[in-house]
């Protein structure tokens, strides 16, 4: 198996990049290839004290960067040889098995579907990270590849999403949850509606186990275990957990160094208070994997470190093992609205 990283995505490449590439090829039954600036890779292994690239790694050189503000829709033109767009093009020509990127989530996304490319009819790639919930994991499938979506496209993410469920997380039967403003059928705009409607009648077919709208508020509870959403409405409940996790874990260090009794009662706390960050740490899961695209592409948190990058690594490697995409290719009639389900004004 080879892995393909974009070394010089993030805000912290290519240190960062590089230190979780050598934990992952000391550790992972894995090949890397790491492409970006040789000379800046090179330098940042030699600041951990490594000479000599370790045993199933490679660098191959692209000199060009993509930016942050680049635009996403350009990319694939004027940064043909940025790290990206480079190692995505190996990907397409069989020269790896999956790719990380710590870099734009848009210009990935746009490189991804021009050169890997999508699915055959599937309408678009979604993102689908993995959330810690009261019941364990839960996959909000989209969170922001997709700001305008249509009921088709929540149709193929709630699939798409389930079957991600089932080989990579090992739910046998995942609940599918529309996410909404309230638990009634009624509730939403016309978008969530028409999905409704769609999901509910491909629940009944028995290719998903659809369980209705759940708010945002239960998603943390564990309402579902695989939770459909539009890219705008999934994003901002991903970026709410997150800044709600950051407020707890500053409140729990607060309360716990007020005086010398809490940080006493801190030591008797300190293996579930640690319990408690690890899952809410986005570093341990790695990255959120694209959906829909051919081959297994994870985009890493922008501000990755060793330990985000290394954890990427092992969740690409457990892509390729899943070999997703080609179950997704499959099942495509599952994956398509049926005529007679088609909105009938």
């Amino acid at each position: 198996m080879r892995i393909i990283i974009d070394a010089m995505g993030g805000d912290n490449a290519p240190g960062a990049i590089v230190a979780g590439a050598v934990r992952a090829a000391r550790e992972l039954d894995t090949e890397l290839v790491l492409v970006g600036r040789g000379a800046e890779i090179l330098q940042a292994l030699e600041k951990q004290g490594i000479a000599t690239l370790p045993k199933g790694m490679e660098v191959a050189n692209a000199e060009d960067v993509v930016d942050m503000h680049d635009d996403p829709a350009t990319v694939v033109r004027k940064r043909r040889d940025s790290s990206m767009v480079v190692g995505l093009r190996m990907l397409a020509e069989e020269k790896g098995d999956a790719f990380i990127s710590a870099g734009s989530t848009g210009a990935l996304l746009s490189a991804a579907t021009l050169i890997v490319k999508r699915i055959p009819g599937i309408r678009r790639a979604a993102m689908a990270p993995v959330l810690p919930t009261a019941a364990g994991r839960c996959v909000l499938i989209d969170c922001g590849a997709n700001a305008e979506c249509t009921p088709e496209f929540l149709l193929q993410f709630a699939c798409m999403g389930a079957f991600y469920a089932k080989r990579s997380l090992g739910m046998e039967t995942p609940r599918v949850g529309l996410l909404n403003i309230g638990a009634e059928d009624t509730k939403g705009t016309e978008l969530q509606r028409e999905a409704h409607r769609l999901l509910q009648q491909l629940s009944e077919r028995g290719t998903i186990r659809f369980i209705g709208n759940v708010e945002a508020r239960d998603v943390p509870l564990g309402a579902a275990d695989v939770v459909v959403a539009d890219g705008f409405s999934g994003n901002i409940l991903l970026k709410t957990m997150e800044g709600t996790a950051k407020f707890m874990s500053a409140q729990l260090k607060s309360i716990f160094m007020r005086n010398l009794l809490t940080k006493l009662s801190a030591l008797f706390c300190r293996s579930g208070v640690q319990k408690l960050r690890r899952m809410m740490d986005y570093r341990e899961v790695g990255g959120t994997p694209f959906l829909g695209i051919t081959k297994p592409i994870i985009k890493a948190h922008g501000s990755s470190d060793e330990l985000a990058i290394y954890n990427a690594v092992r969740q690409a490697a457990d892509a390729v093992r899943g070999d997703l995409a080609a179950a997704i290719g499959e099942n495509l009639e599952q994956i398509t609205v049926p005529k007679e389900l088609e909105h009938v004004e």
